[in-house]
């Protein structure tokens, strides 16, 4: 008999922890989540702001890891930036306020290709992780990015400009109730990318709280990097 997907559910894929070198000499850890029938496409996840207990186990991305393998063909993969913990270890260092971080985004997309194989590579990012994407996911074999709640916080116009110039697609979550953006102002901040696809999420909040908010992000991910494994199941 099918059962309900639930918060706890985990689906079955390939888990293994990983090691991220970055070029100013630090170790990060995380792990991968891999398909174990053909993989898709893969997600490199930036997670929200560590200050504020952000962290690769944030649960949209913990949920995401859990479920897109199984459902999707979606590998997923997570990693602690500098100086952030979770239950899989302390990444070395400190934070470094969406600075330093830029080592840690461009290592892990490094090791994303050279050491997983990735070939359809998105960028993730939630509320600071979309920062780290706007600024330091640049690399050219990204097929472009996802934001949820982006609080456009250390980003600056130069970098919407990098983006609009470059033309690689970006969608952005907006939540109605978001603490930092809400849609209207959302719709200002990003005028100048023309290739965005903004999407006012009603009834969301920055943190995605809750199993409708949940699926509703890991849907819209789905729709842009495999579209056809939707409509998502909610039993399994």
């Amino acid at each position: 008999m099918p059962e309900l997907i639930r918060p706890s559910t985990i689906l079955r894929a390939i888990r293994r922890p990983i090691t991220i070198h970055t070029a100013d000499g630090l170790e990060l850890v995380g792990e991968v989540a891999t398909p174990v029938s053909d993989r898709v496409a893969s997600i490199l996840c930036l997670h929200p702001l560590p200050t504020a207990g952000g962290m690769m186990d944030s649960h949209v991305f913990k949920k995401a890891a859990n479920r897109l393998p199984a459902l999707a063909g979606i590998e997923v993969i997570r990693f602690n930036t500098r100086g952030t913990e979770s239950a899989a270890g302390k990444s070395a260092g400190e934070f470094g306020n969406g600075e330093s971080e830029k080592f840690d985004v461009e290592a892990a997309i490094n090791y994303s290709f050279d050491s997983l194989g990735a070939t359809n590579l998105w960028v993730v990012g939630w509320s600071f992780g979309t920062d780290l994407a706007l600024k330091f996911a640049r690399d050219p074999r990204v097929k472009g990015l996802i934001l949820l709640s982006p609080p456009f916080r250390t980003s600056k116009p130069s970098d919407l400009d990098f983006w609009a110039t470059d033309g690689r697609p970006i969608t952005a979550l907006i939540p109605e109730h978001d603490d930092y953006l809400k849609p209207k102002e959302a719709a200002i901040t990003f005028a100048k990318v023309p290739q965005i696809n903004l999407i006012p999420v009603d009834d969301a909040k920055h943190l995605w709280v809750g199993e409708p908010a949940v699926y509703r992000a890991l849907t819209e991910i789905v729709k842009v990097v495999a579209p056809d494994a939707l409509p998502l199941p909610e039993e399994f």
